[in-house]
């Protein structure tokens, strides 16, 4: 891969977490059902950013794509997880 796509490939989640953190952002516009304050925003950019930075950290060293593939699903779940658990409280 060339390094074009490989940077491609590097800031694409950066953007993916910024479209993500406006979506609640332009809700607020126009509903009332969706409440996030300053503090909302941070977790949830602290949460996605440390796990694309993470992930990006460890796949520049990790060299087997099946452990990069196991090492993205992990983070997608704990993510995934966490984020129920601060929306509704889960577990």
């Amino acid at each position: 891969m060339d390094s074009m796509g490989r940077r491609i490939w590097r800031v694409a989640p950066w953007i993916m977490i910024a479209l993500i953190l406006l979506t609640p952002l332009v809700a607020m516009r126009f509903t009332d059902e969706v409440r996030w304050t300053g503090f909302d925003f941070a977790v949830a950019a602290g949460l996605l950013g440390g796990a694309v930075g993470g992930y990006q950290l460890a796949a520049r060293f990790i060299q087997d794509r099946r452990w990069r593939v196991l090492l993205g699903g992990g983070l997608l779940l704990f993510v995934m997880i966490v984020w129920a658990q601060g929306a509704v409280g889960i577990f």
